[in-house]
């Protein structure tokens, strides 16, 4: 299959850990693998036309509701009690399955346990996606300096996986104050701040505010899977600000990276009273 080995390690450590929360007095986890073809004529998952690798994760512990289900991929959601999870673990599944091509989908019934598919191109079917599976999705990487700010650890190693691909120089924080240490100790231009929006101790916007003040060419750009609402209020809903959903794909990531790159460095804008 066309995968990063490394992520799809991940993949399937989120899918065990979900499992395993989802049946606290035990219970039965099965893994299967096999080879299918999607038709031209078939909608399986919203996978394209094509010969696949499957891998599905099944688990017979507490299932999901409906809407549960329709929420699942969503980044910060979760059924889960405060502290046992950060909704995060099926977003980061879902963002580094379609950034390699496939998709992905979730079966489940209250009470009756949760199977979660995953479809991977074939290796020797994905020569034809070639452009949409780079990293930069055609777009050329660069030799900026990128100082990358996410204190989700599973975000931060994607995000900078795919950024060295891109032949970035990473300098790589999980917080607004780790982050300001390693600026005032880099000797070198800064030119991208890539910055999580709600984090512990200090948010994505006080952080880039301190940091143009001491580098005013620093260019910004914002990552955030939260709400609309939760985005205002930490103080990056004005116009002209870059902002990368989460999660995101490869391609995404890197054009957005280089879009800003490239254009004209713009002042990060003042609070309002």
């Amino acid at each position: 299959m066309h995968a990063d080995p490394g992520q799809i390690e991940q993949v399937l450590m989120n899918l065990f850990v979900n499992a395993r929360d989802a049946m606290p007095q035990g219970g039965t986890l099965i893994v299967e693998t096999a080879r299918i073809e999607v038709g031209a004529a078939e909608a399986v998952h919203d996978a394209r036309p094509g010969a696949y690798v499957m891998i599905s994760v099944t688990d017979d512990g507490a299932g999901m509701t409906a809407e549960a289900r329709q929420h699942a991929f969503e980044p910060f959601f979760t059924t889960k009690s405060n502290g046992r999870g950060t909704g995060l673990g099926l977003a980061t599944v879902h963002g580094i399955v379609t950034q390699s091509g496939g998709a992905v989908s979730i079966e489940s019934e209250l009470g009756q346990g949760t199977t979660v598919m995953v479809l991977l191109p074939e290796l020797r079917a994905a020569g034809a996606a070639e452009a949409a599976l780079s990293p930069v999705s055609g777009r050329p990487g660069g030799a900026e300096v990128i100082l990358l700010v996410e204190d989700s650890p599973a975000v931060r190693r994607v995000a900078e996986r795919i950024l060295r691909a891109g032949g970035y120089t990473l300098l790589v924080a999980e917080g607004g104050p780790e982050a300001l240490r390693i600026a005032a100790a880099h000797p070198g231009a800064i030119d991208l701040l890539l910055t999580d929006v709600v984090m512990p101790q200090m948010s994505g916007r006080e952080l880039a505010e301190r940091l143009v003040a001491l580098r005013p060419t620093t260019r910004i750009l914002y990552m955030s899977g939260y709400t609309d609402d939760a985005i205002v209020h930490h103080g990056v809903s004005d116009m002209g600000v870059q902002l990368l959903p989460k999660p995101f794909t490869a391609g995404a990531l890197g054009r957005r990276v280089r879009d800003v790159l490239d254009a004209p460095v713009q002042a990060v804008p003042a609070r309002g009273g």
